[in-house]
């Protein structure tokens, strides 16, 4: 009797696998494994009922806490990829791990997804799913199937969509990020309909008056809201609410996929917005100026891994490493100023910053300012003396 473990997020995607993979593949069983990673608890119920009807088992497992702890070293190194606030594609590893580990309780033969051979996410999940010495069953990939033919399929099986061929969209949530695309949303030129939206309000329809909320660092992790201590994902999702209320946190971008595909996406993640704006401001009142700019680069390439799904390289950890140990200054806290849809720093202090006003202000003799002629006299000196050698060349 062979046995299959379906990644199963109860969209049309996965739905459809599990009639395919009895169908196309032979399989005897197919169970299902959801993964709460923060998505709305709607949501993982649904999976849950739909998992049950349509598979032969299925297990909803709870992996906030791990998603959390991630988010935390995701706000350390100010993870975004060419703009993008990263949220998907550092969930994708949890996912897959805990959908492997039911793969060996179960004794599974192969683990299954039901991403397209054209997006990122089934390089992300087949990384771990390998990495565990399991078969790979990739349905819509290896019977190159469209959205459309799902949508008729599923009718045909007898399978409740929420999806049309007039709003085919595709949404993949959790605590962190919101993402929607399929449809005429695939065309940059198209200018994407309020619906698609649910964090956020139109900027134009936030309130006309502005809300500051401060958010205390410890180490580079937020830990309290307007100065109540909040565990992660509590902290995550009241300012998911605050911040979509002033229609803070959306992306309408051109990204540039793994397998060198221009794709365009939309996103919502208010929180993610809020935090990494308050973040990045405290660093650069605590960070030195050589720290922060070799900390760009490290940020780049940290991006870089998670985009790609290569969270268990060693170079993944050995970044981390780098960032934990810039973190360790990085407590204090950041006021931001929300408003039609803008997250803005006003405020910000800290026991380690490398501020002096004693220093730097122009009511104080504590510098002497005459210190700097000699400074001045040499700066910029090699570019003088090359203007000076074109000029008698000319």
């Amino acid at each position: 009797m062979s046995k299959v473990v379906l990644s199963y997020s109860g969209g049309l995607d996965t739905t459809v696998c599990i009639p395919l993979l009895r169908e196309k593949y032979g399989f005897d069983e197919v169970v299902t494994v959801t993964v709460d990673i923060g998505q709305p608890e709607s949501d993982v119920k649904e999976a849950e009922e739909r998992g049950k009807k349509y598979s032969d088992k299925h297990y909803t497992i709870d992996a906030k806490k791990e998603f959390v702890d991630s988010l935390f070293m995701l706000i350390k190194a100010n993870g975004d990829y060419e703009g993008y606030v990263l949220g998907t594609s550092l969930a994708r590893p949890i996912i897959a791990t805990k959908t492997a580990e039911i793969a060996l309780k179960e004794k599974a033969d192969a683990i299954a997804h039901g991403c397209t051979g054209k997006g990122n996410d089934q390089l992300r999940f087949e990384n771990i799913f390998l990495q565990y010495g399991f078969k790979v069953i990739a349905p819509m990939r290896e019977l190159n199937l469209t959205r459309e033919w799902e949508i008729n399929y599923a009718k045909e099986k007898g399978i409740d969509i929420k999806v049309s061929k007039e709003k085919p969209w595709s949404i993949d949530e959790n605590l962190w990020s919101r993402s929607v695309e399929g449809g005429k949303l695939e065309d940059p030129s198209f200018i994407p309909p309020e619906e698609i939206f649910e964090w956020t309000v139109s900027p134009e329809k936030a309130p006309n008056q502005p809300e500051i909320v401060k958010i205390d660092f410890e180490k580079g992790v937020p830990v309290a809201l307007n100065d109540e201590r909040k565990d992660g994902f509590e902290l995550i999702k009241k300012l998911n609410e605050i911040g979509g209320k002033h229609g803070v946190g959306r992306t309408d971008m051109m990204e540039d996929r793994v397998l060198g595909l221009k794709a365009r996406e939309n996103y919502e993640h208010p929180a993610a917005t809020i935090l990494l704006t308050a973040h990045r401001d405290l660093e650069k009142l605590v960070l030195s100026r050589r720290e922060l700019k070799f900390k760009r680069m490290i940020e780049e390439e940290w991006a870089e891994l998670v985009y790609y799904g290569l969270t268990n390289d060693p170079l993944y950890d050995a970044l981390n490493a780098f960032i934990d140990k810039t973190q360790e200054r990085v407590t204090g806290w950041v006021k931001i100023r929300l408003f039609k849809g803008s997250a803005t720093p006003v405020a910000r202090f800290s026991e380690y910053a490398l501020y002096s006003e004693e220093l730097t202000s122009f009511d104080t003799t504590t510098i002497d300012q005459r210190l700097a002629e000699g400074y001045s006299a040499f700066h910029g000196l090699q570019g003088r003396l090359y203007r000076e050698i074109v000029k008698r060349k000319d």
